[in-house]
């Protein structure tokens, strides 16, 4: 009876085991889901305002050279060329910020748990969504003041 008893034990033992083990698999799949999905909205988010770049370096060289020609005319507007000048600084902060961002963000996971791929991730999206606004930003003001 014994003997019945320790198989059945032993047995039982190894089905908690298992389903334990497929409880935390299938959370530890959720959480990579939701890592995956917060990776692609990184990556969206991104990807909103990288087409951007060239219309940054653009507008930079118009507004420098609409300061230069301003300071070169009759009567220049001193206030007008150091907006423009100051447009021409944000305008490049917003492009470099782009390459900054992606010089520093991790495309793989490594060794990380998944809740420190989530942390990660999560702290990606704070920056890469700063970059998206100060891009959007000097961009606005270019067209409200290269449109003057």
């Amino acid at each position: 009876m014994t003997y019945v008893n320790s198989a059945f034990m032993k047995n039982f033992l190894i089905c908690i085991a298992l389903g334990f083990s497929l409880i935390f698999q299938s959370c530890g799949n959720s959480q990579i889901d939701a890592n995956k999905k917060l990776r692609e909205e990184v990556i969206a988010v991104h990807d909103e305002v990288m087409p951007k770049m060239g219309q940054l370096k653009s507008l930079e060289k118009s507004s420098l050279q609409m300061a230069e020609d301003l300071a070169n005319s009759s009567e220049p507007d001193s206030a007008r060329i150091v907006a423009l000048k100051e447009l021409a600084t944000q305008l490049d902060q917003a492009y470099e910020s782009m390459f900054v961002w992606m010089r520093q963000y991790d495309v793989e996971d490594g060794e990380k748990t998944p809740e420190e791929v989530k942390a990660y991730l999560e702290e990606q999206m704070k920056k890469v969504s700063l970059v998206n606004q100060d891009i959007k930003s000097a961009l606005e003001k270019a067209d409200s003041l290269l449109k003057k």
